[in-house]
């Protein structure tokens, strides 16, 4: 029967482990009772789900809300969720008081596949610890990961993702950190011991500042050149428009060449996965600070409510899209630079709302 460890019990195995030198360890341990992923969110919600596992109450909302997921957006490009942020995942776990590490499998020279066994024995030496790790492409693809056990006898890695181990824990092979085709093998990040107090005001009012300026393109990206905020669904709107005119003109003419368009079409796949939830997430932690800023708070409201809609709008334009596995058809392209306008003016002015909490908050 496989053993299942509670964080305590864990302690305890490796404290009798030292203190004897001949207590074998278990080739399988799964850390019991890890919350799910409650945002499809790949840089950020997994801190959440650990640090929840540590006691930490913070809601999925806020934790977009500070690390600035719920507001940002650029491209459009498939992968904006992941290369688009406005703090790395380390960043956001110093701003919450804790110590972490990374172990990468990247660089030049590197060779993942050769640094791979080295990673894992880190990541079961933190588990046994009863400390599940942020791995990336241990589940889904080219995210982090919450692992949060493993199985030697079956070299896998179990735990949690954005779209894995939803309604119970996913199991996948040890080798997936170091394979992956989308994006390189970054390797893993170890949460360590609170070393300071939070300053969640601070993180706060950062967090909306940062949002005004993304919209109106004044904060930086790692993309340079890449339109973001307002600018972003400007061109979204425009790459919809255009992809009609594209499938009607390659129709006409008699040649099956739809394959650039089908590309084209998929490239927002993944983040109308992802936006339309964090957006969502946008509106409920405004709703949830706004009563910590009485000066600001109809501002903040107002502002949840314009979110709150644009997220439906985003929702709207994926239905839309449907099937992502061929062209969209000339009305779907119509309907979904439709639906973009509506997210887009919805997102402006929940935009101009924060800013005006931000004036109205001394």
């Amino acid at each position: 029967m496989p053993l299942r460890l509670t964080p305590a019990i864990a302690l305890i195995i490796v404290a009798v482990t030292i203190a004897h030198g001949a207590t074998p360890m278990p080739t399988r341990v799964v850390l019991e009772n890890v919350d799910r992923y409650r945002v499809p969110e790949p840089l950020f919600e997994g801190v959440r789900v650990i640090l929840a596992q540590r006691g930490e109450p913070y809601s999925a909302a806020y934790i977009q809300g500070i690390s600035g997921a719920a507001f940002r957006m650029g491209g459009p490009c498939p992968c904006a969720p992941t290369c688009e942020y406005a703090m790395g995942t380390d960043d956001l776990i110093r701003l919450l008081g804790y110590d972490c590490g990374r172990v990468g499998l990247g660089g030049p020279e590197s060779n993942p596949k050769a640094q791979l066994p080295s990673l894992l024995a880190r990541i079961k030496d933190e588990i046994r610890a009863g400390r599940p790790a942020l791995v990336w492409n241990a589940f889904t693809t080219a995210e982090f990961d919450v692992v949060c056990g493993f199985d030697e006898e079956k070299h896998e890695l179990i735990g949690r993702g954005s779209y894995k181990g939803l309604d119970g824990y996913a199991a996948a092979p040890d080798t997936r950190p170091a394979e992956n085709d989308v994006a390189p093998a970054i390797g893993a990040v170890f949460i360590g011991n609170k070393v300071k107090d939070f300053d969640a005001r601070s993180a706060e009012i950062a967090a909306l500042r940062e949002a005004v300026l993304h919209a109106h393109g004044a904060s930086a990206s790692i993309f340079p050149g890449m339109p973001v905020g307002l600018a972003c669904y400007d061109a979204w709107i425009a790459s919809y428009q255009q992809r009609g005119s594209l499938i009607r003109a390659k129709s006409r003419d008699g040649k099956d060449d739809l394959g650039w368009v089908a590309a084209q079409a998929g490239d927002d796949f993944y983040p109308l996965t992802i936006w339309p939830s964090t957006r969502q997430a946008a509106a409920d932690f405004l709703r949830e600070i706004a009563p910590k800023y009485p000066a600001g708070a109809a501002h903040l409201e107002a502002a949840a409510g314009h979110f709150e809609r644009e997220s439906k709008a985003l929702a709207a334009c994926r239905e839309t899209l449907g099937d992502r596995s061929k062209p969209p058809s000339d009305e779907q392209c119509i309907a979904a630079a439709a639906h973009l306008r509506d997210a887009r003016a919805c997102y402006s002015l929940g935009i101009e709302e924060i800013a005006r909490a931000l004036r109205a908050i001394k």
